[in-house]
Order: C-alpha cells, then structure tokens, then sequence
C-alpha cells in the first residue's frame, strides 16, 4: 500500500454550524476534556495568530514528510497561510524522493534483518526502499551544480529554494514553498542524504561547501521586522529549537502552539512544554499558548481542517 498525501479539500471543510469533516462544534472540542480541549485551544490560537497577522513560524521534523502530512504542509504553503519554514535535512531527502517515488505503508512490528536484506528501511511503518535513494542521488547532482556555478558556497535556504524549482509536484511544500518565496531554514542540513551527497559532491568541487551561517542574517531579519510572531511546532529537536530559539532576539514569541508526544520528566527540548520557554525568552510573558499532547499524524490534520 503507498503512503497517500494529505490535502485540504474545500468542499469537506466547508462549515456551517457544524464541521463536517467531524461532526463536531470547535466548543464540542473545547468541552470534551483532555487533548480534545488542547487541539480546540490550537485552534482558537493560530486563528488569533492569522487574525493578528502575526509572522507564522511553521516548525516540524524529517519523518513527518515521509508521512502523508507532506501533502498538508504543500496545501498550507501553496494557500500562504505560513510565511516561514524551519526543518530539519530529512525533511528535504524525503520530499525530493517522494516528488518521484512512493514509499509504502508497512507495519511497526517487522523483520528488520530480512528488510535490510531486501534493502528496504522501516520509519516506523513506513518503508523506504533504497532505490530512493538511489534517485535521491541522481536529482540532486545537477542541483548542486547549478548551485556551485553561482556561488561555490550556499546557504541551506538556497538548497532548499533550488530543490522547490526543479520540482513540478503539487503534493511537495518545497515546490510551493519557491513558488511562494516562502524561505525554508535547515539548520542542520548536512544531518541528511543530501548531507552525505555533500561530502561525494566535494570530492570532484572540493571548493563548494554550505555555510549554515549564511542563513541567520534572512531569520533574524524576519524575526526582528515582524510586529508579532507565532510559532506551530510539530515534535521537537533542531527544528523546534531553531524556531523559537531564534524569537530570543524580539523577546519571544507571541503565539506557540506545539504538537508532541515526547515527556518533558528528561529534561529534553523535545519534550518540553511551551511554559518552560518563557523562562528563556523564548515565549513572552504573556504569550498565548497550549501543548496538544498527540501524534502529529492525529492532531495535526484535525487542527487543519478545523481553521
């Protein structure tokens, strides 16, 4: 079974009184307790983010492009209803492979010595063939090239910009993401398939390299000339640290609302709740926020679908 793509389908969202991709009221949501009432909270904060016209910070990791909420970031960047993306190299692999092979759905509980046999790779229940990455190699070839004969060192934006623009796939966020001059920030990009095309690419250009650096200038603008910012975080690590790290320099974010099922008892950035980020800065004070505690895969296209 391939791994379908989620989209926002204007006909299915369409509300009257009531939802009818759900049956249910935002205030049903709001009064049912639990993450339920966390996810109406979601809601009820990105409409404020958009009403506000806050700057939106959309934040999530590499799996979730391997899964069929690829579709949904493609749809929220293709609508302009984000203006930023911050992410980590994966995410780039996997929408790049996917804009010309499909993965397919298998199961969390399979024999990994006899897929690694067949050259297959499990992302949970999701199977990655190596074939992929074989045409992963293939691409992305000729994008560092034209990238080395414009400047023999880029910046992860423009990798990112150069992949969008190669790309004619509907269901890929970096095609619309170029379309839209929405930036993509990979901070940790070299963490990634396309890293380690880095590292073949360079025996041949040994001049050509990506500076992470170059990238903070273009964030930091974004984040200082904004007059509010908000901040959706799907799980955590270098991407959710990325985004709201960055929001430091205006003295936080005003809007945060985070999606994750990692714990915070470790004390990991990936499970911390949004509260502890005012303690750095990060969220203001008096910033509006909640934590859904929910796979993103669950929580995310409800969210969605409910704005």
């Amino acid at each position: 079974m391939k791994i379908k793509d989620l989209s926002i389908d204007d006909r299915e969202v369409r509300r009257t009184s009531r939802d009818v991709t759900t049956g249910y009221t935002d205030n049903d949501f709001l009064q049912t307790g639990f993450q339920a009432t966390q996810i109406a909270r979601a809601v009820e904060i990105i409409k404020k983010m958009k009403k506000e016209k806050a700057k939106i910070f959309l934040s999530f990791t590499s799996n979730m492009v391997a899964s069929g909420l690829r579709g949904i970031f493609a749809e929220l960047c293709k609508r302009k209803f984000v203006d930023v993306i911050i992410t980590a190299g994966g995410s780039l692999d996997h929408d790049l492979i996917r804009a010309y092979k499909d993965y397919e759905l298998g199961d969390f509980f399979m024999d990994d010595v006899q897929l690694h046999k067949k050259g297959i790779n499990r992302l949970g229940n999701i199977l990655v063939n190596n074939e992929c990455y074989v045409e992963l190699e293939k691409r992305i070839k000729p994008i560092f090239e034209r990238l080395y004969n414009k400047n023999k060192i880029c910046a992860p934006s423009e990798i990112a910009s150069e992949i969008g623009r190669s790309l004619n796939n509907k269901n890929s966020f970096l095609f619309w993401c170029a379309k839209n001059n929405i930036p993509v920030f990979c901070p940790g990009i070299t963490d990634s398939a396309i890293g380690l095309q880095v590292y073949f690419f360079k025996q041949k250009y040994k001049d050509f390299g990506i500076d992470v650096t170059k990238d903070m200038q273009k964030l930091a603008s974004i984040v200082l000339d904004a007059e509010k910012t908000g901040g959706i975080v799907l799980g955590g690590g270098i991407s959710k640290h990325h985004t709201i790290g960055v929001n430091i320099l205006r003295g936080g974010l005003d809007y945060a609302v985070y999606v994750t099922t990692a714990s915070p008892w470790d004390g990991s950035l990936s499970g911390a709740r949004t509260q502890e980020a005012i303690s750095w800065g990060k969220l203001k004070e008096r910033s509006r926020y909640v934590t859904v505690d929910c796979d993103a895969t669950i929580a995310f296209p409800v969210i969605v679908g409910k704005l």
